[in-house]
């Protein structure tokens, strides 16, 4: 079964548009933006089952250099 997510990272000092331009490339990711608040970026992603999910975020997303760490909301409607 298909689920999405919001994904919200957390990025070093100056890192921010960085970490977009390489999120937005990753298979999955629907959208990436760079915002103020409490995260540097937001990222809506896409993937067929969560551990495929839980792999883009682990593996890919918190791979990115500049990233500190993530939050995942799964989209449950």
């Amino acid at each position: 079964m298909p689920v999405s997510a919001f994904v919200f990272v957390e990025c070093s000092a100056g890192y921010a548009i960085q970490v977009v331009r390489e999120i937005r490339e990753l298979p999955g990711v629907v959208y990436a933006h760079a915002a103020t608040g409490p995260y540097d970026v937001i990222a809506l992603i896409e993937a067929p089952d969560l551990h495929v999910m839980g792999e883009m975020v682990i593996k890919r997303i918190q791979g990115v250099p500049g990233v500190i760490r993530t939050q995942t909301n799964v989209v449950v409607e």
